[in-house]
């Protein structure tokens, strides 16, 4: 299981694959330096994927890859799994379960492509690779959402608005137009579920305006008349007059929070944002006094 680092003591050295250690048969390469007293000796090897451990020993390179995941087809990108030499107290969340002297090993697990560094209990030998990172796994989940652009309600491409009378926004609201929206996928032994919905819409009209709003906005009812909307609404100063087609381009941006925890294989959480977009036009006309 994946978790993050949670040991305050640092790691003094990384050898790379291949490298031997600098401590002779017989020394303590810890306890007699004061320079390295309280340090980890940690040895760098890289491991994919593919259902075995990664050496003990530090001699073997390759680039993380899975096929075994669902919700998604894109390539994890590489991390390196390094042992901790010597092994964190019993009591380090990165045993998981486990403890000194059973057949595996701690690795700190680190994932360049996405910042994300944790540990991980690996067995010696066994069925189950070190994990991929569980934030790409969310975003595959994300991905087989098919998440789509705000579905605009209000205002209708169709209408004619007037300057200076409110104008009410809102969205329809739909898995996968606003949210909730929630899907899994996996890896080896490690599954994350991902939850997402909209946080916010950015409206930006065409006339140099714009407005974000923290939800889908609210229905207009006859009887608010000419009140301005109470979640999320905007008041042109201008006609759409001499805009392409007479009307003004509209763009209602969705920032999507993602929110997603391994369900199985570790222990992780985190979250993210995913961003959709929609265009519409609006038409915008002056009132005209009629006269007695």
């Amino acid at each position: 299981m994946l978790r993050r680092l949670l040991s305050s003591a640092p790691v003094a050295l990384l050898l790379a694959a291949g490298l031997t250690t600098v401590a002779h048969a017989g020394e303590d390469p810890i306890g007699n330096d004061p320079n390295c007293r309280g340090q980890w000796l940690a040895v760098t090897t890289c491991a994919q994927d593919t259902g075995g451990a990664p050496s003990a020993s530090g001699g073997s390179s390759h680039q993380a890859s899975s096929a075994a995941e669902t919700g998604g087809s894109s390539t994890p990108p590489p991390c390196t799994y390094t042992k901790l030499v010597p092994q964190p107290p019993a009591d380090n969340l990165g045993w998981d379960g486990h403890k000194p002297g059973d057949k595996g090993a701690v690795y700190q697990v680190y994932c360049p492509d996405t910042m994300r560094i944790g540990v991980s209990w690996i067995p010696d030998g066994g069925p189950a690779a070190p994990p991929v990172d569980p934030e790409v796994l969310a975003h595959r989940a994300v991905d087989s959402m098919k998440l789509v652009g705000p579905d605009i309600a209000s205002p209708q491409a169709a209408g004619t608005y007037a300057v200076g009378v409110p104008m009410w926004l809102w969205v329809n609201q739909s898995p996968t137009t606003f949210g909730p929206n929630t899907a899994t996928a996996s890896a080896g032994a490690v599954t994350v579920s991902a939850t997402a919905k909209v946080a916010s819409i950015t409206w930006k009209f065409g006339d140099g305006t714009s407005v974000t709003c923290n939800g889908p906005g609210t229905v207009y009812q006859a009887s608010s008349g000419m009140k301005p909307s109470p979640t999320c609404g905007h008041t042109f100063a201008k006609s759409s007059a001499g805009q392409s087609g007479q009307k003004f381009a509209l763009t209602a941006t969705a920032t999507w929070q993602v929110d997603w925890t391994v369900t199985a294989g570790a222990v992780d959480a985190g979250q993210f944002t995913e961003v959709r977009q929609s265009q519409s036009q609006v038409g915008v006309g002056e009132l005209q006094a009629v006269g007695n």
